[in-house]
């Protein structure tokens, strides 16, 4: 494994962690524990950004992209999909609603699985 692929490991799976663990204590109600979910999944995020930006200088590119208009729309949809899997996950999950969470998670999953096609490209 090289040198790279190890840190971004290690900070990937530190980062996503905390910012599951912040998300999961910001959105059950029972745990009482809204504010410090919060600050939880703001440091997770921060490893995560932290962790994209070493992995761009190690691989020798330079750490800030240049935004174009691909780039945001990319962002946004990855973003948006992510927000609608995880809003049907917490509408099943916490507030007991099947149906309505199970069609917004799909349309989630959709959302996520149309990156691939706009990131990679059809050959």
């Amino acid at each position: 494994m090289s040198k790279k692929n190890f840190i971004s490991l290690i900070l990937g799976t530190v980062g996503g962690i905390l910012f599951a663990l912040g998300m999961c204590m910001a959105m059950i109600p029972e745990w009482g524990a809204f504010r410090q979910g919060i600050i939880i999944g703001c440091v997770g995020l921060v490893i995560l950004i932290v962790m994209l930006l070493v992995r761009r200088k190690m691989e020798g590119k330079p750490v800030v992209v240049k935004l174009s208009g691909k780039t945001i729309g990319t962002i946004v949809l990855g973003v948006v999909g992510a927000l609608g899997l995880g809003i049907g996950m917490c509408l099943v999950m916490v507030w007991e609603m099947l149906v309505p969470g199970v069609l917004v998670g799909l349309v989630g999953i959709v959302l996520l699985l149309c990156l691939i096609p706009l990131v990679k490209g059809i050959k």
